[in-house]
């Protein structure tokens, strides 16, 4: 028995040791941050700034001549000051290794799942997600993933104890993913690799927009109360205009399809995401003013007739056509690469972007797409203190050295995985060079 108990321990003790770090206690004093470039996140630049902060919010914020200090002054002179970056359409905090079946909860099975929640499958103590926060990243929309309707995606901040702490706001919104026009042969079947029409297309968007009807119709049913259809329910604030309809596509004719089908389901808040042809469907988007989180960055071009460097200059061209343009990081190992987002932002910059501009295309853009800008995404009056101090430009990965991070004015710790590794094997290579 005693044998069995010091296992216990045992097991406690490499938990603990490999648990996140302790979240940040909750502001208590008011302090203000002096002498840095705060870079707005509207696309606006405020030189040898001062914002004062208390009860997690910003208090004032203005040019360090206007605004009087408050409480603790934090002296940021020649640095830069930012809003918290906001990952969109993420998958952080849902799977941890993806060999290990028991950490993996990005997605459900079946079809059609509205009613699955990404919510209560975050782990906020995921070591993924605490490497973040060294580059900015302290904000992020949990979305699953899987099948016609992937179910609902929620917003959280980086730096909590559970997904209750984490939660900013709850079920935003329900994600569909749009059939493909095109499908790629199978060359492990013997059949051609190429890309071509699939000829099932519109088969397979008649059965999800059959089933739209049917969840549009089930949620006004009157008859017996005490019958509950999950699913229509979970659809029911896409019609009544209370939640988003994330739908994911990438090529033209889906995009075009797509715009039809909202203007006919008179879909209020509808956001397109990936969207890697949404440069030749710009008219469309225009006309009914539909928001875009567009692919990511780092990606090669989708056809070989593609400029070489379209996924770099998309969010521009879209953003000059006057397209609301968020960035997302899905695809290939994006859990550890949303890390890399400020620097996806920074390409966008070296492909002919303002680089302010290309700022709020992961700060202010993302919160109005996500409908968090009343507190979130910018640098203002009244806004939640969730912001960082870098000691360069922090869309540039040689100079993004964030010294501070808080969340709703909470001082967060920068320490991770990675950042624990660096000082110990730059210890070995002092030591190697002495």
């Amino acid at each position: 028995m005693m044998k069995f108990y010091l296992y216990i321990l045992l097991l406690l003790a490499v938990q603990l040791g490999n648990a996140q770090q302790t979240p940040a206690p909750i502001q208590k004093e008011i302090f203000t941050i002096v002498g840095a470039t705060a870079h707005i996140g509207n696309g606006n630049l405020l030189q040898n700034s001062a914002i004062v902060i208390e009860n997690g919010k910003i208090k004032a914020i203005g040019k360090r001549t206007e605004v009087s200090p408050e409480g603790t002054t934090i002296d940021a002179s020649g640095k830069h000051i930012y809003p918290g970056f906001i990952a969109t359409n993420t998958t952080l905090g849902l799977i941890e290794i993806d060999a290990v079946r028991a950490t993996d909860d990005e997605k459900e099975i079946g079809t059609f799942n509205p009613h699955i929640r990404s919510l209560i499958a975050y782990n906020a103590e995921s070591k993924i997600v605490e490497s973040m926060r060294p580059n900015g990243v302290l904000i992020a929309q949990v979305a699953p993933r899987g099948g016609s309707i992937s179910g609902r995606s929620s917003v959280v901040q980086l730096d909590a104890w559970n997904w209750e702490d984490a939660v900013i706001s709850k079920d935003d919104g329900v994600h569909m993913n749009w059939p493909s026009p095109y499908k790629q042969g199978r060359w492990w079947l013997g059949e051609d690799p190429d890309i071509k029409p699939d000829e099932d297309y519109q088969k397979n968007v008649d059965k999800l927009l059959n089933y739209v009807q049917q969840a549009k119709v089930g949620q006004n049913y009157k008859g017996d109360s005490t019958v509950s259809n999950l699913e229509f329910q979970a659809m029911q604030g896409v019609f009544n205009s209370t939640k988003r309809l994330y739908i994911h596509a990438d090529a033209k004719k889906a995009i075009i399809d797509i715009v039809r089908f909202i203007s006919d389901q008179k879909i209020k808040h509808p956001v397109l995401v990936g969207a890697s042809e949404a440069y030749k469907a710009i008219s469309e988007l225009k006309k009914i003013n539909l928001p875009v989180l567009l692919e990511r960055t780092h990606s090669l071009p989708t056809y070989d007739d593609d400029d070489y460097d379209q996924p770099y200059k998309q969010a521009k061209t879209l953003s000059d056509a006057g397209i609301l343009v968020g960035l997302q990081n899905s695809g290939d190992m994006e859990r550890a690469n949303t890390r890399n987002l400020p620097f996806q932002a920074g390409t966008v910059v070296a492909h002919g972007m303002d680089k302010e501009k290309a700022l709020s295309l992961i700060t202010l853009n993302s919160a109005k797409i996500l409908g968090i800008d009343h507190r979130l995404g910018s640098l203002e009056k009244g806004k939640d203190a969730t912001l960082f101090i870098s000691k360069g430009d922090a869309l540039d990965m040689r100079t993004n050295q964030i010294e501070k991070a808080f969340i709703n004015g909470r001082d967060l710790s920068l320490e991770s995985h990675q950042t624990k590794l660096w000082k110990r094997y730059s210890k070995k290579y002092e030591q190697q060079g002495q």
